[in-house]
């Protein structure tokens, strides 16, 4: 509302528990998929147009709560790896809006 932009101009970067740690998933528009965050976004907006960089934190161990899951520190070993997931973010944004988002996806969707 405060800047003259559309949703389409709109890139959201958020974690997704049903990627492995790291990998990185670029899509267009779709639900919640019961994240709160993209709930709240998406009940705001009032439309799904914009896209996503979605970034892989793994699933929870069995019996874990997914809510406590998500909001808890990074494990020492993901901790290690986080510079290297958060630069991939950023490189698959860059690639997004500076090439193509075809492009951005065939790049960064397949498995590393």
């Amino acid at each position: 509302r405060y800047f003259p932009i559309t949703v389409t101009d709109l890139v959201v970067i958020h974690d997704d528990l049903d990627l492995p740690f790291g990998r990185i998933r670029i899509r267009p528009g779709g639900g919640a998929g019961g994240h709160r965050g993209m709930l709240s976004i998406l009940e705001t907006l009032g439309e799904e147009g914009f896209f996503r960089v979605r970034v892989g934190i793994g699933r929870p161990p069995p019996g874990a709560d997914p809510v406590d899951y998500v909001l808890q520190p990074f494990s020492p070993a993901e901790r290690s790896g986080l510079e290297g997931v958060i630069s991939k973010a950023a490189d698959a944004v860059v690639c997004l809006l500076k090439e193509s988002p075809q492009r951005a996806m065939e790049k960064f969707n397949r498995a590393d």
